[in-house]
């Protein structure tokens, strides 16, 4: 329900008599009623059954008296059809044409100092009752006139005339009789669009505008008044009929900047742009200030439009000159600088990363505006044509791809490369240029790109708030900042393709095995990516020493909790929520029979692949993983019970999987040459039957399974390899897009459509799983905790191996050589 507050202005008091007959009809002269409460109100089911009179008063801002009522209506009923009964009841012996109404509109536009938007207005605006839409209804009606705050009642003015050639008492309040030069008002342009304006001139049939947010030049006319059609003579074609007179502020362009939240798109001015051609960028706003704080340094270009201050100089236009500000986050907009970077492993300046631009603007200023006033939205699957020009079909036996190789044999190298604006063929599924044998960076990347909460969680801003720049085994935060600007350009969706230069430099300023263009493992990359991630994100600032956890005859359950509270005492970030497992690690000593188990974090498991058998599954090398094997010398175990080195019998059982599962088929082999003493590198080239869909990991898993988020699996991404090692050759992807659903192959730059069953080839070499159904934080080890009552944060200094160990640094016998029992 909704309460509208009706104060009926007559005219003139000539006509006494007629004004106190019609007030009686409409209002009875009795003690006026309390306005029911919103619960009574509800009981109420029509608008006739729901008028509600009360004793008229009077009203010394009149002529005549001034009688006061209230109407109850129906939030659901048409707000034409209510207003129109408003109407009728106030004079029902009287013509439409003699009753017109007055809203409260005008007092939502009130100025910082005093005032309303228009200053010769007292807050009520005129609005024509019959031209309402006949499909909105009271409570929109209401919350467009009234403001998104008390909606439960809205006050209205309800003046009458004598008869049709009688003047209005509020004549002189008309919006198009007391417009003056300064005042802000809507205002319609030619091609139909309504904007916030601010009147610079006026004619007797012509008002001249500022478009807000629009650059002086587009400045135009419009009529005055409504029943005068004003030709425009600046046309040098056929004559054109001016817009429609202005209307008051914010009843046609909306009160979107008094609402505004945060997370909401806006468009803001360039910040190094001109008056007149100035850009417009997506944004995102991030905080909202008060009106009352002090006003921030405002970065920005040239204002639209001044006007002079009390100092003498001249200041930015505000809307009703509020000063609310907004800081908001500009995706295309950075600062890449070359600064001097030191750390341990290398000295020297590279470009560093800056995240997207964070800036304070005007709410009220033009500086910012409602998204898509001056850029048009993208339609990313609308779109006939796509830069998608091949379609790989699934083919089994498919050759080797031929990669184009510039003179000096590397892939990429000796061509400038750079982003290409365009349209890609997906949301997010942009190419990467190959920076010189950067294949291998650019396969893992598109793997881990498609992974929607981790690209959420940095595309949102929500890793600011763990960034964790004093870490001393992380990178500063570059490493996730430039990773996030990464992300921001592909999901754009301004780009077909992209340079990641700027991650490249900031990966190699941290592991300089990466300072090269040599081709590198995209195993070792994914591993130094997600860890740096994590270190830069780590939301633990002060870390204890912690020592291994073993079970001395424990339950598994318990040394698991044990081990995965002290794993939570050094690391917790994203990566380790939802990218990290535990696995039950069981050494037997071949001796003397001791046994040591530890639960040990992963974050990849790497799967060997067996050669004795036709065929290969994904199920075969999980078996194999999970089989009993006996350690060679170069791998002994320091028993310490005997004292020494043995080779230990080794059994590796997987307790837990996380979210996102890497798998990894390890192709490659390193033998030792008996004549030469040198390393013989070789590949497995032997195809590995994996699933698409369903991968189920719950047979492999010792822990408690969590009903609502099983261990069964879906692939996202492959991490592809063409060529006979690690170091050589070429990577590609296979990838699903988290969107669509659909998946695509990337070949650095080259994107194209192709099926999840083309990724199953002797080349497949990471692969990349999401569980199919619910989340589970940290493998499931958060509910498991949670259901045993115990506190995950609430490690102990007695379990031993939480205090600060100081040891003493032993001499190394040069003479003493170690044995191993094999």
């Amino acid at each position: 329900r909704r309460w509208f507050r009706s104060t009926h202005y007559f005219d003139g008091s000539d006509h006494h008599t007629l004004i106190q007959k019609a007030a009686q009809k409409v209002l009875k002269t009795k003690p006026p009623p309390k306005p029911p409460r919103a619960g009574s109100a509800d009981r109420l089911p029509s608008t006739e059954r729901s008028r509600r009179r009360k004793k008229p008063k009077s009203n010394s801002n009149n002529a005549g008296t001034a009688p006061c009522g209230f109407l109850l209506v129906s939030r659901c009923s048409p707000a034409r059809d209510a207003l129109r009964e408003l109407r009728h009841l106030a004079a029902p012996e009287k013509v439409k044409s003699c009753v017109r109404i007055w809203s409260q509109i005008g007092k939502l536009s009130k100025r910082k100092n005093g005032g309303y938007a228009t200053a010769l207005g007292d807050g009520f605006d005129l609005f024509d009752v019959d031209g309402i839409d006949e499909n909105l209804t009271v409570a929109d009606w209401v919350r467009i006139h009234a403001g998104e705050g008390d909606v439960s009642s809205i006050e209205l003015l309800v003046e009458l005339r004598s008869s049709t050639s009688a003047r209005w008492v509020r004549e002189d309040l008309e919006l198009e009789n007391r417009l003056r030069v300064g005042d802000f008002v809507d205002a319609q342009d030619r091609t139909g669009n309504w904007y916030e304006s601010v009147v610079k001139e006026i004619t007797d049939d012509t008002v001249k505008v500022h478009y807000w947010g629009w650059s002086s030049r587009w400045d135009g006319l419009v009529r005055r008044r409504e029943r005068v059609n004003v030709i425009d003579e600046n046309t040098a074609t056929t004559d054109v009929v001016l817009p429609s007179p202005p209307a008051p502020l914010w009843s046609m362009s909306g009160q979107w900047r008094n609402k505004i939240k945060v997370g909401e798109d806006v468009e803001v001015r360039e910040a190094s742009s001109i008056v007149n051609r100035p850009r417009w960028f997506l944004a995102v706003v991030r905080d909202v200030g008060l009106e009352t704080d002090t006003p921030r340094e405002i970065a920005g270009g040239a204002h639209l439009e001044t006007h002079p201050d009390e100092n003498g100089g001249k200041s930015p236009l505000l809307l009703l000159n509020l000063t609310r500000q907004v800081l908001v986050e500009v995706p295309q907009e950075r600062f890449n600088t070359s600064i001097s970077l030191k750390t341990p492993k290398t000295d020297g300046s590279f470009l560093a990363p800056q995240p997207p631009f964070l800036r304070w603007v005007n709410l009220y200023g033009e500086e910012i505006c409602k998204v898509y006033t001056h850029n048009k939205p993208k339609k990313l699957n609308d779109e006939p044509h796509t830069p998608a020009t091949i379609r790989y079909a699934h083919d089994p036996t498919r050759p080797p791809v031929e990669v184009l190789r510039s003179f000096n044999n590397i892939h990429g190298a000796g061509f400038v490369r750079e982003s290409l604006r365009g349209v890609p063929p997906a949301p997010g599924s942009v190419g990467l240029h190959n920076l010189g044998n950067s294949c291998f960076l650019n396969s893992i990347l598109q793997c881990l790109n498609q992974f929607e909460p981790l690209t959420q969680y940095f595309i949102k801003g929500d890793y600011r708030n763990d960034l964790n720049t004093a870490n001393p085994l992380g990178s500063g935060g570059r490493v996730a900042q430039s990773y996030a600007s990464l992300l921001h350009d592909m999901w754009c969706g301004d780009y077909s393709t992209l340079a990641p230069r700027v991650l490249k430099q900031t990966v190699a300023a941290f592991a300089p095995q990466f300072n090269n263009y040599y081709q590198h493992d995209s195993q070792e990359f994914c591993s130094f990516l997600m860890d740096g991630l994590h270190e830069d994100l780590n939301r633990v600032k002060n870390k204890p020493y912690v020592e291994d956890f073993e079970g001395k005859g424990l339950q598994d359950e318990t040394v698991a909790v044990e081990s995965w509270k002290k794993h939570l005492l050094r690391h917790d970030s994203i990566i380790v929520d939802c990218c990290q497992g535990m696995h039950r690690s069981h050494l037997t000593c071949p001796k003397c029979s001791y046994e040591s188990v530890k639960f040990d974090v992963y974050s990849t498991i790497s799967l060997p692949l067996p050669r004795n058998k036709d065929t290969v599954t994904i199920d075969d090398c999980l078996t194999e993983f999970t089989t009993e094997e006996q350690l060679d010398e170069a791998n002994a175990w320091y028993c310490p019970q005997c004292k020494e080195h043995v080779c230990a019998r080794k059994l590796i059982t997987l307790w837990n999987t996380p979210d996102i599962l890497i798998l990894h088929l390890k192709r490659f082999k390193f033998e030792r040459c008996a004549r030469s003493g040198g390393v013989l590198r070789s590949k497995v080239e032997e195809r590995v039957n994996f699933p698409v869909d369903g991968l189920d990991m719950t047979v492999y898993c010792m822990g408690p399974q969590d009903v609502n988020a099983p261990a069964v699996y879906k692939l996202f991404g492959v991490s592809e390899h063409t060529g006979t090692t690690a170091n050589s050759g070429h990577y590609t992807a296979t990838v699903r897009n988290s969107q669509d659903g659909k998946w695509y192959r990337y070949n650095d730059s080259h994107v194209g459509s192709t099926s999840g069953d083309a990724s199953i080839t002797g080349g497949a070499y990471l692969l990349f799983y999401q569980r199919s159904k619910g989340k589970s934080r940290w493998a499931g080890m958060e509910t498991f905790m949670n259901l045993r009552g115990v506190d995950p944060r609430g490690a102990e200094d007695k379990d031993g191996g939480f205090k600060e160990v100081k040891t003493r640094k032993k001499k190394k016998d040069k003479n003493v050589k170690r044995k191993t029992v094999c």
